[in-house]
């Protein structure tokens, strides 16, 4: 699973094309982007702010995974014991990721109907799709690191997820400061480090990064009708993108406590 991952990791080298040319119109299109459409992505900040601080209204709820678990075919009596009893940590690596991999698979549907339909509008319906966009992106890593056995209801899961939002979004730079900064996740003694979150810079950097990644998406939504093609695909990519990073950072660390309990 760790050659795996870190041949994940090697592959995120640096921005597709058309991620590149897409950040090129943001600055441009910016200055074109009506009042309310800013104020929107306004409160979508002070929201993710909310959730590093406190979880805010986008914690997610255990249930829904544990009912995941409960639907594998293959069971034994003592995971199906594990999973009644909330202790999802103990069930395997594999298990975890079937899961994780189910969450991801169905928020990025949900993501592409989403799109599909905040596109409609053009440009103005922009101002809906933003903060549902984060919101889904944010619960497709809370439920990812249920998956894996980690409570994101912990400031310290809560800034992971953080991390891994902003990596899904970053390019080659980016991603490696991330990675490396996330080493601190996976030491012996769990804590997050106070230069983690002092590395945040209160939420900013990663928001700036994040919210350029809407560049095509509004190039694209300034035709109504056809921004629903565009809407729909972009808003899946971007939540496939977001769990498949959650799904392999969140395996590494698991993968690697295991392997320390198992001496």
């Amino acid at each position: 699973m760790l050659l795996e991952i870190a041949k994940w990791e090697n592959a995120q080298k640096d921005l597709w094309f058309w991620e590149k040319l897409g950040r090129l119109p943001f600055v441009w299109l910016d200055r074109l982007t009506p009042a309310f459409v800013q104020e929107k992505l306004g409160a979508a900040i002070d929201e993710l702010a909310s959730f590093l601080e406190t979880g805010g209204k986008f914690l997610t709820d255990e249930r829904a995974v544990r009912k995941r678990f409960a639907e594998l075919p293959g069971l034994t009596e003592v995971e199906r014991q594990s999973i009644a009893d909330g202790r999802l940590v103990n069930l395997s690596i594999a298990r975890m990721d079937s899961v994780a991999g189910d969450i991801g698979d169905s928020r990025a549907r949900f993501a592409t109907i989403q799109g599909a339909t905040t596109g409609f509008g053009g440009l103005f319906t922009l101002a809906a799709d933003i903060p549902l966009l984060i919101g889904t992106s944010l619960k497709t890593l809370q439920e990812i690191a249920l998956s894996y056995g980690y409570d994101p209801h912990a400031k310290e899961e809560r800034l992971f997820i953080v991390k891994c939002l902003q990596f899904s979004s970053s390019d080659y730079v980016g991603k490696k400061a991330i990675l490396s900064s996330l080493e601190a996740f996976t030491e012996p003694e769990g804590k997050v480090r106070d230069n983690l979150i002092a590395e945040l810079q209160g939420w900013r950097e990663m928001v700036i990064v994040y919210t350029e990644n809407f560049g095509w998406k509004k190039l694209f939504q300034l035709v109504p009708i056809a921004g629903m093609v565009f809407g729909g695909y972009l808003n899946r990519k971007t939540v496939e993108d977001t769990a498949e990073a959650g799904r392999m950072l969140y395996k590494k660390r698991r993968a690697l406590e295991r392997l320390r309990e198992n001496g």
